[in-house]
């Protein structure tokens, strides 16, 4: 490691890095800086690191590991030998971190960017249809087809038939085609959307955390598709909507990176492909119940939710004046608020559906900000993030000490878990 950077170029793309690397083409400073596009190269554990993402901050070019230092503000003075056109590349999210340590890291360089994206949706049971027609009817401007698939052929000729039926009038092109697939057509899209899910406690359960319930059995479904994800050497995003979305992430990751003897080997799904959507309405639900007080309705404007969708999950009310108390009442009434749907007889399912799935699908698309679960270092975890030409960007913030202590206490208990 070099106290100053090494300029590269390979394949008529331009690299840094403050490693030495003997296989790439050393160019001077002046030959990259008018660049507008740039990859910085960092070689880390796959399994504590992703393969790539968004270099928002200086200081996002000195990580030695990451985990949820990548949720606070660095505001340390950087080195001086950072160019002063280096910082403006990072100011304005053209910079990309690749990760080197991982096999294939080459294929990011040839990455296209697309304005509308195929996506294709498995599974169209209550979250997965709703979804479907929140996509259909909101995503026109940036979504060119959605495939379906259902193992119920019925199912799935029935969603095919109603969605393609609905039309604006006089306008009647304006939604994005709905398009049966076949399993082996899956992973042909820029978005691998998971909705499977499998024993799904009824309406008046009494089990505790209908979320984890499904866990072994959504997880058992998922290593399945993850798999079959390798096998297509699948590039685009991987979105997990089932719960438990944070653990099920992470389950996706693992099994689909193990050759056939079972050891890891990193040539699956690298782990920022995969995104968790599962917080959007956690969000919505703070919102909701933020909005039933003057004392609290100032979260609408100033307030973040961190963590899983579901027990653990962290609201705070405001990043500017954090209020203990009131952040756990929100956090209280977010994360009981499928309960109380259920206690009026019916599975809470169009919020989620649409808060998590549809609308931030959509934001994904575009570049927008919106709540996922990104990989952390061992955990997948949710924030406020969005997706870039240059990769995953996490909000940073200069978050108070108690609050961060929360957001720990959730994340090691993630750790745990898988």
């Amino acid at each position: 490691m070099h106290e100053k950077f090494k300029y590269y170029k390979l394949d008529n793309n331009y690299l840094f890095s403050l490693y030495e690397y003997d296989d790439l083409d050393e160019v001077l400073e002046e030959e990259i800086s008018p660049k507008d596009f740039i990859y910085f190269l960092n070689p880390m554990n796959p399994i504590n690191s992703r393969k790539s993402f968004s270099i928002s901050s200086p200081s996002l070019l000195f990580l030695k590991e990451e985990g949820l230092n990548i949720l606070q503000l660095d505001s340390k003075d950087y080195p001086p030998y950072i160019p002063s056109w280096i910082i403006d590349k990072i100011n304005d999210r053209k910079v990309t971190s690749i990760n080197t340590s991982y096999p294939n890291w080459q294929d990011l360089l040839h990455k296209p960017i697309k304005k509308k994206w195929k996506l294709n949706l498995v599974a169209l049971g209550d979250v997965g249809s709703t979804l479907l027609i929140g996509l259909r009817l909101l995503g026109g401007e940036c979504i060119d087809t959605i495939g379906i698939y259902d193992r119920n052929i019925n199912r799935l000729k029935r969603w095919e038939y109603e969605l393609n039926q609905i039309r604006r009038p006089f306008d009647e092109l304006a939604f994005p085609k709905v398009i049966s697939l076949e399993e082996d057509d899956l992973f042909d899209c820029d978005m691998f959307i998971f909705c499977a899910s499998k024993g799904i406690p009824p309406v008046g359960s009494d089990i505790a955390d209908v979320r984890m319930a499904q866990f072994k059995s959504n997880s058992e479904i998922i290593s399945e598709y993850s798999k079959l994800a390798r096998e297509r050497n699948f590039q685009g995003i991987f979105a997990v909507v089932s719960d438990p979305v944070d653990l099920l992430c992470k389950v996706a990751f693992l099994e689909s990176n193990k050759d056939n003897e079972g050891n890891m080997d990193f040539k699956g799904l690298s782990s920022d492909q995969i995104i968790g959507y599962g917080l959007g309405v956690m969000n919505g639900r703070a919102c909701f119940y933020a909005e039933q007080s003057g004392e609290m309705v100032h979260y609408i404007e100033e307030g973040r939710v961190f963590g899983p969708h579901g027990e653990g999950l962290i609201v705070a009310d405001s990043i500017k004046n954090y209020n203990a108390e009131i952040s756990n009442y929100l956090t209280d009434k977010t994360v009981n608020a499928n309960k109380e749907v259920r206690g009026f007889g019916y599975k809470p399912f169009v919020a989620p559906s649409l808060s998590s799935g549809a609308l931030s699908i959509i934001a994904t698309i575009n570049s927008d900000w919106f709540y996922g679960s990104t990989y952390m270092r061992e955990v997948y975890m949710g924030s406020k993030c969005r997706l870039l030409p240059s990769g995953i960007e996490v909000e940073q913030l200069d978050l108070p000490n108690e609050l961060f202590s929360k957001i720990q206490e959730t994340y090691n208990k993630l750790a745990m878990i898988i």
